[in-house]
């Protein structure tokens, strides 16, 4: 009895290393969290991409999804023409790997919301693992001469957009300031000057935080 319980632990422990890659976690991700998408879609996805093929494949609302990157630690998709999912793996400790996603919907500008699992599609408490940054840190504090300018640039805004991106390469997260893409073009320009174009946030001991 205990060589067997033995052998199912170390087979547990095997196939739980095996599913820390993106591809194998992506593809056995619950279906809740998938609403458009079944497993057969998200197995597909990976293997026409694997095939030097174009990943494209026919979700439940009948339209078309598209998987545009795959590699050992990240995922995107363009799940519609207006929203997109990305993940990313992240290295909690020396054994231990997080899941991050970003769920972003435009319409036309865009607004992302993330998320944090385990590899086993738990849900975490993203505020252990991230401070969102602030509208504020998106300004670039004006002179004096400039002050009058900004104000009044500023009060064209009345609510806060933020674009997330995870970076292919890196474990770093990408933020925009999506609210400017609400206004007209002359409220729009006349912020512009003083508006930072992106914040960009480094995971570092297991959390994002602002890169100096």
């Amino acid at each position: 009895m205990k060589k067997i319980l033995l052998l199912c632990f170390l087979m547990t422990c095997v196939i739980s290393l095996h599913a820390q890659d993106a591809k194998s976690v992506f593809i056995n991700m619950p279906d809740s969290l998938s609403p458009l998408l079944t497993k057969v879609n998200r197995e597909d996805f990976a293997d026409f991409l694997e095939s030097n093929m174009k990943a494209q494949v026919k979700n439940k609302m009948d339209k078309m999804s598209e998987m545009k990157t795959l590699t050992k630690d990240y995922v995107y998709l363009q799940t519609t023409p207006q929203s997109s999912f990305q993940m990313k793996l992240l290295q909690l400790n020396d054994t231990t790997k997080i899941i991050c996603v970003v769920n972003t919907v435009c319409g036309p500008a865009c607004d992302s919301r993330i998320l944090f699992y385990t590899t086993a599609w738990k849900e975490l408490p993203a505020k252990d693992y991230i401070e969102l940054p602030k509208m504020e840190q998106f300004f670039i504090t004006p002179d004096s001469t400039q002050l009058e300018a900004f104000n009044n640039a500023r009060a064209a805004l009345d609510f806060y957009l933020l674009k997330s991106d995870l970076s292919k390469d890196s474990s770093d997260i990408t933020f925009t300031f999506a609210s400017p893409e609400y206004l007209d073009e002359t409220a729009a320009k006349d912020l512009a000057p003083f508006v930072k174009k992106a914040l960009v946030y480094v995971w570092k001991e297991g959390r994002f935080t602002l890169k100096m």
